[in-house]
């Protein structure tokens, strides 16, 4: 497919990337520790350390895995932790390892914990104590045969090591009793790590660096194997969109997705490493205060996050007081960004809040608005440089611009498949090499695409279809409206019925209020008829509100 057009939007962005500048992730590690070494590559809790730190510390760790436990080269580790300074060390030591990561939610019960282990064959596994009890209960399912146990204050300094774990521990009381006989702390791993000698590995674009487990597109969470090619592909494309408004050696990034998803994976710690930044990690999100405490401390220049985290960002007053004056880039995925939010943050901020779009198939970035857009157009932008979209019918034919259909996506960055799943692999991955997104979108006469909504999420009504996206979109620019999520129920008369929950901004706010404002803005059978008010949605562990939980059982 000819995709010249798009250079004129994103002045100096190549179209094409070069593949074999780095052969695999720890290639790119090492030239950053090269060119910033002395830098701060990752900073949490006001514990910083630099990037020769993360050379050394992950090396230790790598030879720990490899000398003391000897793990065979590709052998499945398991990672279950929030966003703390052992989270870098730990992936970057496993893939220098030669080894694979296998990220887990640590909000996971035992069932889905017991899963993912087991279909991963993961053989050892680093884990937070607060979530110790829940490998407890499954350990003896799994092959897991190591266990490599940290506390949240692990990686700080004598003496706010000890309070921070006491406090945890006694104080608030988030460690529940466990049993897990044998286990190591990943502290004294490093220091054994540190008396022995990692072996080098050579690893090239075929070898697999992660296990990303989803939902994906169809059925059970399986595991998308990321190869060093498609992470290495991703950081390189990536950087190249965003290097006309990002200087090497010199940003800091807001990272308060968790670093275990894919999103947050790619676009913070990988590309951001190989730009030589600092990542700021924030443990708990979910503390706004303490969100924007933290970070009005540091000179930020680059945040990422989703729809739901911009939009509690801006309804907490402390946050228009940041100074914002060395602010560069907004990137939001993941969900889609509302117009309401998007504006609101621009007004706020001074920065535009630009869309991107990706999938965990696809490593993730696949699409993504350019840097110089002159205003939010609710798109989910341009295919980013060695990647192509397409929007295809039911039988598989491209559609011209103006048609709606299901997204597909062609690139480096695109999975090898599915771990042991042939059969889930040959659903969504085509001969030709394009995954297939599950996404229903349009591509504008220009070259944009516009994300219409999920295919499983579109609502029949009287043969007309409805996307939820659309709707929660209006709903949201309603200024008493915090939050709000839109669902199709069951309808006698039209097959299915809008159904939309709103969380409330403005106490006053009643259901008239909505469906006049509905009104004025959608059409007869968009309009919800349904208006359930609720203290809160159900989110995932990124923030992405889940329709599926809302729907009637």
């Amino acid at each position: 497919m000819e995709q010249a057009w798009w250079a004129s939007y994103q002045p100096g962005v190549p179209q094409t990337i070069d593949m074999n500048e780095f052969a695999a992730i720890p290639a790119v590690l090492a030239r950053s520790v090269e060119r910033f070494s002395e830098r701060p590559a990752f900073l949490n809790m006001g514990k910083a350390i630099t990037y020769k730190e993360l050379d050394q510390q992950s090396s230790a760790f790598a030879a720990y895995l490899q000398q003391e436990l000897k793990l065979p080269r590709g052998s499945r580790v398991a990672v279950m932790l929030p966003n703390l300074l052992q989270y870098p060390i730990a992936i970057f030591g496993i893939l220098r390892a030669g080894m694979v990561v296998v990220n887990v939610n640590p909000l996971y019960t035992p069932r889905e914990l017991s899963h993912q282990l087991k279909d991963s064959g993961s053989v050892a596994i680093v884990i937070l104590a607060n979530f110790a009890h829940t490998l407890e209960e499954v350990i003896k399912e799994t092959d897991v045969k190591h266990v490599l146990l940290t506390e949240i204050g692990d990686r700080l300094s004598f003496p706010k090591r000890l309070i921070v774990n006491a406090v945890v521990k006694h104080i608030k009381k988030m460690v529940p009793a466990f049993n897990l006989p044998g286990h190591t702390t990943f502290n004294d791993a490093i220091e054994r790590g540190n008396t022995l000698t990692a072996t080098p590995v050579n690893l090239n674009h075929s070898d697999i660096a992660f296990l990303q487990y989803t939902g994906g597109t169809t059925g059970v969470s399986k595991g998308a194997i990321l190869t060093h090619g498609n992470i290495v592909a991703n950081m390189q494309q990536a950087h190249a969109w965003i290097a006309p408004v990002v200087n090497e050696g010199s940003e800091m990034i807001v990272t308060a997705l968790p670093l275990y998803h894919i999103f947050s994976l790619t676009a913070n710690c990988m590309v951001f490493s190989k730009i030589g930044a600092t990542n700021l990690l924030i443990t708990n999100p979910r503390d706004i205060p303490g969100f924007i405490k933290e970070m009005g401390k540091y000179p930020v220049t680059c945040i990422t996050g989703v729809n739901t985290l911009f939009n509690a960002l801006l309804n907490n007053p402390s946050f228009a007081k940041l100074d914002f004056s060395k602010w560069k880039l907004a990137l939001g995925g993941g969900m889609a960004v509302q117009h309401a939010v998007a504006e609101r943050w621009v007004k706020s901020t001074g920065v535009r809040l630009i869309e991107a779009y990706g999938l965990t198939e696809t490593s993730p970035a696949a699409m993504m608005n350019p840097m110089n857009l002159p205003e939010f157009n609710g798109m989910i932008g341009l295919p980013i440089p060695s990647t192509i979209g397409e929007v295809r019918n039911d039988e598989g034919q491209a559609l011209p611009p103006g048609e709606a259909g299901e997204l597909f996506i062609h690139g480096p960055q695109v999975m090898a498949g599915y771990w042991q799943r042939p059969d889930e692999t040959a659903k969504v991955l085509g001969k030709d090499g394009f995954v297939s997104t599950g996404d229903i979108a349009i591509m504008s006469a220009t070259g944009f695409f516009r994300l219409v909504d999920r295919k499983k999420d579109m609502i029949l009504v009287s043969g007309f279809n409805v996307y939820p996206n659309e709707i929660e979109d209006v709903v949201a620019s309603l200024e008493g409206v915090l939050e709000v999520a839109c669902i199709g129920v069951n309808d006698d008369k039209s097959g299915e019925a809008v159904k939309i929950f709103v969380v409330k901004k403005d106490p006053k706010l009643t259901q008239e209020d909505i469906i006049a404002h509905c009104r004025k803005n959608l059409t007869n059978y968009k309009i919800p008829r349904q208006v359930e008010f609720r203290d809160s949605l159900p989110k995932s562990n990124v923030g992405k509100i889940l329709r599926r939980e809302l729907r009637p059982t």
